[in-house]
């Protein structure tokens, strides 16, 4: 069950003779006749995460997409000093290892980090693990409980105090993401374009200042495979920030799916199973354990899950523009599709639940 590299995606190949030679000077534990192995982690559809093997040392290196051009986005350099700074503080922070802005070596700046070994539960179960009820509740809970103790760690001591700025972080948040779905758009897609029309006129004040994940969900989180209920680490950091937490919640209700959401949302998210905790239920476990109150919900989601509709159209404009051949990517905007209009029916129905199909 736990999370296995395979073949390397066609058109995703690395230089695997030009990364050896840059990485054994700053791996002096492996022997110098090592064999040197490359594989991809299959899933995931932003950065490229690659599983690197020299002998009997494992890595995983992580690299922008081919063919990605989104201004301030896969910067592996922000990235690699993020998990520099909580590593040493937050252990569920993977250990970054090297940094590599010398684009003749891989054609883009990448950073290789220590590998985390645990389950990964994503939006198909592993073959062979099929958790009861309580056991998904003990994964959902410590899910929200864990997204809590993030929201908590002292960014200042981690040395991450300059990371964002936290005033106006609301108003950045939802004017630069409109613009980032214009510059992308391929389709119209009246529901988007009611979603950014909706969020400027509605936007709360700050809640406070936190740091942020900004794509917490359960692929991005690391089991124990022998104690569901413990979080070993939490993965992704590109997105980290220093921002208002409860549009970080909001992000991670975009990607949370009840039972009676479209099936288009429930085969995107496994939150749907019996046991899962619903978003109301999150909402009412995180306000509990954070002691933080979470008003303008409806806010929160339908921000969540406009920027998660964005994220999936930029995606699928790459694909249509031929810079991946990924074909999992060929259908997100249907996705996408579903995604704004659950938005617009939380926006017409005051709430976060019983959404309906419509």
């Amino acid at each position: 069950m736990i999370d296995q590299p395979t073949q390397i995606r066609q058109g995703e190949e690395l230089n695997k003779g030009a990364l050896e030679a840059y990485l054994r000077p700053f791996l002096p534990k492996i022997a110098q006749n090592a064999a040197f192995d490359i594989q991809q982690f299959p899933s995931g559809f932003s950065n490229l995460t690659y599983f690197l093997r020299f002998g009997e040392y494992e890595y995983v290196l992580r690299r922008p997409p081919f063919g990605a051009n989104v201004k301030g986005g896969h910067d592996m350099h922000r990235e690699y000093r993020i998990l520099s700074g909580l590593s040493k503080s937050y252990p569920k922070a993977p250990k970054p290892l090297v940094y590599c802005d010398d684009v003749n070596v891989l054609g883009a700046p990448f950073y290789v980090m220590e590998r985390v070994h645990g389950l990964i539960v994503r939006s198909r179960l592993p073959k062979g693990f099929s958790p009861s009820p309580d056991q998904f509740r003990q994964m959902s809970t410590a899910l929200v409980d864990t997204l809590v103790e993030l929201h908590q760690v002292d960014y200042a001591a981690a040395g991450l105090g300059d990371l964002g700025n936290p005033v106006g972080y609301v108003e950045r948040q939802v004017q630069g993401w409109a613009k980032r779905y214009q510059a992308a758009q391929t389709d119209e897609l009246p529901d988007m374009n009611a979603l950014a029309a909706w969020l400027p006129a509605h936007m709360p004040p700050q809640a406070s200042a936190a740091l942020i994940h900004n794509d917490y969900k359960y692929d991005n989180v690391v089991l124990n495979p022998n104690r569901l209920s413990e979080i070993v680490a939490v993965l992704d950091w590109e997105m980290t920030t220093i921002g208002d937490p409860l549009m970080d919640l909001g992000t991670s209700l975009g990607y949370w799916a009840n039972d009676d959401d479209p099936m288009a949302l429930r085969q995107f998210s496994i939150t749907h199973l019996p046991g899962n905790l619903t978003r109301q239920a999150v909402v009412d476990r995180y306000a509990e354990r954070s002691g933080r109150d979470v008003p303008n919900l409806v806010f929160y989601y339908a921000f969540g899950l406009f920027k998660i509709g964005i994220i999936l159209q930029q995606i699928y404009a790459r694909y249509r523009k031929g810079l991946t051949q990924d074909a999992r990517f060929a259908s997100l905007i249907h996705l996408e599709k579903a995604m704004a209009r659950m938005g617009v029916r939380a926006i017409e129905l005051d709430r976060i639940e019983r959404l309906g199909a419509a």
